[in-house]
C-alpha cells in the first residue's frame, strides 16, 4: 500500500506550465472569445437594420462600461488569436522550434497582442473625445 495515493493519470496540477502550454490554452480560449464576438457584432449589425432605436439600445449598452471592457477583450482576443496563428505558420514551416524560440515567440506574441490592443483602444478613444 503506498504512504500516499497518486493521481492514475496525470494532471494539471501535476505538471508545471510551461508557456507553451498556457498560451495553447489561451490560444483556445480566444477562438471561443472570438466566436462570442461575431454573435455580438451580428446583433449591432441587425440593430443598425432594425432603426434608431434599437441601433441606440444596442450603443447604450456597448458605450457602458462593461461593454468598453468586453469590446477590449475581444479587440485582445483577435490580436492574440491572428499572431499566434502567425507563430503557427512558422511552425509549420520548420521554423521557430528550439526551446528558446518558441518561448521568445510566446511572450513576443503575448506582448504584442496588449500592446496592438492598447493601440486600437488609444486610437479609438483619441477619436471618441476629439
Amino acid at each position: 500500500m503506498p504512504a500516499r495515493p497518486r493521481p492514475l493519470s496525470p494532471h494539471l496540477q501535476v505538471y508545471r506550465w510551461p508557456i507553451s502550454m498556457a498560451l495553447s490554452i489561451l490560444h483556445r480560449i480566444t477562438g471561443v472569445g472570438l466566436a462570442l464576438g461575431l454573435l455580438a457584432f451580428c446583433t449591432w449589425l441587425m440593430a443598425i437594420a432594425g432603426g434608431e432605436q434599437s441601433y441606440d439600445m444596442v450603443m447604450r449598452v456597448i458605450a457602458s462600461p462593461p461593454g468598453l471592457l468586453v469590446l477590449l477583450g475581444w479587440t485582445f482576443s483577435f490580436f492574440y488569436h491572428l499572431m499566434s496563428g502567425v507563430r503557427h505558420l512558422f511552425w509549420d514551416s520548420g521554423r521557430g522550434f528550439e526551446r528558446a524560440q518558441r518561448v521568445a515567440s510566446g511572450w513576443f506574441v503575448v506582448g504584442g497582442s496588449m500592446v496592438l490592443t492598447l493601440c486600437v483602444g488609444w486610437v479609438l478613444w483619441r477619436g471618441a473625445h476629439s
